[in-house]
C-alpha cells in the first residue's frame, strides 16, 4: 500500500500542491489526501460497476422507462435526506466515522442489487446507495480541511479525477462480470466495498481540527440554512449552490437516459455498455488530473466554472445529432470536459466563502440542493424520453446548462471575509 500511495502522490503532484507548508505538515496532509483519494476511487469503482446496469435489469423485470427514472431518482431522495445529516455528524464527530459508515452501507446495497429479482429490491438497493452517497459533502470537507484555500480547486479536481477513474473502470468490470451471471456484478461490487472499508478503517486518519464551541450564537438547523439559501439566492454562497444544483440537474438528465439511449438507438446491452462508460471515464480522468489545475491557474476558478458550463451545454445539445456511434464518440469529450471544469471549480469557490466551523454543513447543504436536482432529473428525463422522443432530454438538459452559464457570469472570485 505504501507503493500505491507513492504512485498516487507522484500522479497527483501533491508535493507541488502543498509546497508552501512545512515539511511535516506537507507529509501529513499529503498522506491524508492520498488515502482519501484511494478510498473514494475504490468506492466509486463499486458504485460504477452497477450504475449502467440498473436500466437493463429493470427492463428485464418489465419496468417502463418512467419506472426506471423513479428507481434512479430514489437514490437522490435518500441522498437528499442524508446529506445535511452527514454534514452535521462530520462537523460534530469527525469526517472519518461518517465516511466509514457510508462505505459500510454501500456493501449492503450492492449485495441487495446482486440478489434483486423484483423491482422493489432495485428500489431498496438504490435507497441504501443514496444514503451512502450523502457522504460526498463529507469527502469535500475532508479535502478542505487538509488543503490551503488557493489550492482547493486543484485538490477537488484530483478527487474528482479519482472518482472518474472509478467511473471509468467500474462499468467495464460490471459488463465483464455480467458474463458470469446476473448476480455477479453486484457481488463483485460488494466484495470490493468490504475490502475498502477495512482499508479505510486501518489507514484513513481524521482530518477535522477541533474548534472551540461558538457560544455567542446557536447554530441554525440545517434545513433553516437550506431555506435561507432558497430565500436569498443573490448571496455568494447561495448563488454558487444554485449553479451547482442547476448544473447537476442537467447532467443527471443526461446520465439517467444514457444507457437507455445507447441501448435503444445503438444496440448496446448490459455486457457491452460498460465499455462506453470506460471511454467517457478515461476522458474525465485525463481532464481532471492533467488539465484542470493548469486551466484554473491560468484563468481562475470563476472562469473555469464558466468555460465548464459552456462546454457541457454544447455537448448536451450536440449529443442527439450523430447518426452513428463513431460520430457520437467524437462529441462525447465535451461533456466530461464541461463537468471537470464546472463542478470542482464551483465547489472550491463555495469552500472559500464558507465559515470553517460550518464547512461540513455548508457542503452538506450544497449536496442537498444537488440531491433535489438528482431526484427530479431522472423522472423528467425518462418521461421526456418515453413520451416525446429519445432526443428531447438532451436538448432540455442543454438549455438548462445555458441558464447555469448566465448565473456563472455573476460570480466573482471568493474573498477571505465572505461567508455563508
Amino acid at each position: 500500500m505504501a507503493v500505491k500511495r507513492g504512485i498516487l502522490t507522484r500522479a497527483f503532484g501533491m508535493r507541488n500542491l502543498l509546497g508552501l507548508m512545512s515539511d511535516e505538515e506537507t507529509r501529513v496532509a499529503r498522506s491524508r489526501l492520498t488515502i482519501l483519494i484511494a478510498t473514494c476511487s475504490v468506492d466509486m469503482i463499486g458504485f460504477a460497476i452497477v450504475l449502467p446496469l440498473h436500466p437493463f435489469y429493470a427492463l428485464e423485470l418489465k419496468a417502463s422507462p418512467v419506472i426506471i427514472g423513479l428507481i434512479i431518482s430514489s437514490f437522490s431522495v435518500a441522498q437528499l435526506l442524508s446529506s445535511p445529516i452527514w454534514g452535521r455528524v462530520s462537523d460534530r464527530y469527525g469526517r472519518r466515522p461518517a465516511l466509514l459508515i457510508g462505505l459500510s452501507a454501500s456493501a449492503l446495497a450492492y449485495f441487495i442489487f446482486a440478489l434483486a429479482d423484483a423491482v422493489w429490491l432495485l428500489f431498496r438497493s438504490r435507497l441504501i446507495q443514496g444514503a451512502d452517497g450523502g457522504t460526498t459533502g463529507v469527502a469535500h470537507a475532508y479535502v478542505a480541511d487538509t488543503t490551503p484555500p488557493e489550492h482547493r480547486a486543484r485538490a477537488l479536481g484530483w478527487l474528482s479525477a479519482a472518482t472518474s477513474a472509478g467511473v471509468m473502470v467500474g462499468p467495464a468490470i460490471g459488463s465483464s462480470a455480467a458474463h458470469w451471471g446476473r448476480a455477479a456484478p453486484g457481488l463483485v461490487a460488494a466484495a470490493l466495498c468490504v475490502t475498502n472499508v477495512v482499508f479505510a478503517w486501518r489507514r484513513l486518519p481524521e482530518s477535522k481540527q477541533k474548534h472551540p464551541p461558538d457560544r455567542a450564537e446557536p447554530r441554525a438547523s440545517i434545513w433553516r440554512a437550506a431555506w435561507a439559501v432558497a430565500r436569498h439566492p443573490g448571496r455568494p454562497a447561495s448563488r454558487l449552490m444554485w449553479i451547482y444544483a442547476v448544473g447537476m440537474l442537467a447532467f443527471t438528465v443526461f446520465t439517467s437516459i444514457l444507457s437507455l439511449y445507447l441501448g435503444m438507438d445503438f444496440g448496446f446491452t448490459d455486457q457491452t455498455v460498460g465499455y462506453v462508460f470506460l471511454y467517457v471515464g478515461a476522458l474525465a480522468v485525463v481532464m481532471r488530473s492533467l488539465c484542470l489545475g493548469a486551466i484554473v491557474d491560468r484563468v481562475g476558478e470563476a472562469w473555469a466554472m464558466r468555460l465548464g458550463a459552456f462546454s457541457l451545454a454544447a455537448g448536451l445539445l450536440l449529443y442527439p445529432l450523430p447518426g452513428n456511434f463513431w460520430a457520437l464518440a467524437a462529441i462525447m469529450p465535451l461533456v466530461p470536459v464541461g463537468t471537470a471544469l464546472l463542478f470542482p471549480s464551483t465547489t472550491a469557490l463555495l469552500s472559500g466563502v464558507a465559515q470553517k466551523q460550518e464547512l461540513g454543513a455548508t457542503m452538506g447543504i450544497a449536496q442537498t440542493f444537488g440531491g433535489i436536482a438528482r431526484m427530479l432529473a431522472p423522472i423528467l428525463s425518462t418521461t421526456l424520453f418515453q413520451r416525446f422522443g429519445h432526443r428531447v432530454p438532451f436538448y432540455v438538459a442543454g438549455i438548462i446548462v445555458g441558464l447555469v452559464s448566465l448565473l456563472a457570469f455573476q460570480v466573482e472570485p471568493a474573498r477571505d471575509d465572505e461567508a455563508l
